[in-house]
């Protein structure tokens, strides 16, 4: 590149910094992108900024790709060539922003891990302290809280935040239902099941030993203030520890699996999403293939034209 170039670059990336106040490790991810960017024009024998067009942008993104950069990554290169160019045009140093209409590869959709019925019972009765097996929780009153957390999780399918965020007043327990405030501040009615009723009325029996009377959250931490969503966490996954689950317990494992274990009994995609408070339909489906591959499994194991090594008659 031209030593004007570079010098639109750094001037950018000062720009980053006393305009835009971000933080020096997005700064330095933008210097890295933009580097690159540098690299691929010196490559291609473009010297100045303004000589790229979308074709060459599409095509470095492509090739930045094929070179084993993900797509989230190359979606984040993309970005940083976008605000660059809006820089430039804001400068008078460029006329037309060449990235304005160029898409990242679509990264493949993880599917959100479950584990089975069993195991999530196996999980949630090691911490029953009705049954005698709160384990090596060296505070009862702490057991009863995380038991009555997990009970909840899995039976109304809530997110940590909404979970952090509930009141004394947001559960009912004689009608059995909790009202909870979801992503973009929309609050949705869920059903409690009895297991999470009984396990939130053990805890409620002693909540008073740790919140002071004026605190309105449900669930506390020791300093009888509203449980942080870190704390829930790093429970979650210590109470996973001592009892020697084979399984990374985290709050959203329980949303998944209330999803799935729903939505393999009942096959009504729109009431799990009613519940879930998913806003699209297709948020929810990703479900449907965690329930295809329950039903793929079960077909590869039992059909006799699908058994592995099995040959057909002539």
């Amino acid at each position: 590149m031209s030593p004007e170039a570079d010098a639109a670059r750094r001037a950018f990336l000062e720009h980053l910094t006393r305009e835009r106040n971000l933080s020096p490790h997005t700064r330095l991810a933008y210097s890295r992108d933009l580097a690159r960017l540098a690299a691929w024009c010196d490559a291609q024998g473009l010297s100045d900024w303004t000589r790229l067009d979308h074709g060459h942008v599409r095509l470095f993104a492509a090739q930045s790709h094929a070179g084993g950069l993900g797509p989230k990554s190359v979606q984040r290169l993309l970005s940083a060539v976008r605000s660059f160019y809006t820089f430039l045009q804001r400068e008078g140093l460029a006329g037309h922003n060449p990235a304005a209409e160029v898409r990242a590869p679509k990264a493949p959709r993880r599917l959100p891990r479950t584990i089975d019925a069993d195991l999530m019972q196996r999980v949630l009765d090691s911490g029953d302290g009705e049954a005698g097996t709160a384990g090596e929780e060296s505070d009862p009153v702490l057991a009863l809280r995380d038991q009555a957390i997990m009970e909840l999780l899995y039976s109304s399918g809530l997110r940590l935040s909404e979970l952090v965020g509930l009141n004394l007043t947001s559960i009912d327990l004689a009608d059995r239902l909790v009202t909870v405030r979801g992503k973009g501040d929309k609050m949705r009615i869920v059903p409690v099941g009895s297991k999470a009723v009984a396990a939130i009325r053990r805890w409620l029996a002693e909540r008073h030993a740790l919140a002071p009377p004026e605190e309105p959250a449900l669930f506390v931490g020791r300093n009888g203030r509203r449980l942080g969503a870190r704390t829930v966490q790093l429970r979650l996954a210590a109470h996973a520890r001592r009892q020697g689950l084979p399984v990374h317990l985290h709050p959203h494992l329980f949303r998944h699996s209330f999803a799935s274990h729903l939505l393999e009994s009942s096959h009504d995609l729109r009431g799990v999403q009613e519940l879930l408070g998913h806003a699209n339909l297709a948020t929810t489906q990703i479900y449907t293939h965690l329930d295809f591959q329950h039903l793929a499994h079960i077909y590869d194991q039992a059909h006799p034209r699908a058994r592995r090594g099995r040959r057909g008659g002539g």
